[in-house]
């Protein structure tokens, strides 16, 4: 799991980013960002009712995907505010390589042009 510091905090608090970030995309997901102080990001995903009717199955894609944020920023650095949107909900079955996969892609599209 992700710590605190590295979570977005309070009901807006992600309403600047839906407003001013930069969209990436991957085959299943899209990444909104905008850049952040050094050696600090902070990451939300969200997954609508529209990827699975279930909470059960949107926490598990949800979890997923901060696991492989976790992983992959602690090789990197990464230092971005950072919203993760689920188009589908083949992430909560798929195999871990494929959703590290999916999250690396993002990520190394931030990374580059950050």
């Amino acid at each position: 799991m992700l710590t605190l510091k590295h979570r977005f905090h309070g009901h807006n608090s992600l309403r600047f980013l839906y407003q001013k970030g930069r969209a990436v995309y991957a085959p299943k997901t899209k990444l909104l960002w905008l850049p952040a102080k050094p050696d600090t990001y902070r990451v939300a995903i969200v997954v609508s009712k529209k990827v699975h009717k279930s909470a059960v199955v949107r926490n598990r894609i949800r979890r997923r995907i901060y696991e492989q944020v976790r992983l992959y920023a602690k090789a990197q650095q990464i230092n971005a505010d950072m919203i993760i949107i689920v188009q589908d909900d083949h992430l909560a079955t798929a195999g871990s390589e494929i959703v590290s996969a999916e999250v690396g892609q993002l990520l190394k599209k931030i990374s580059a042009s950050a």
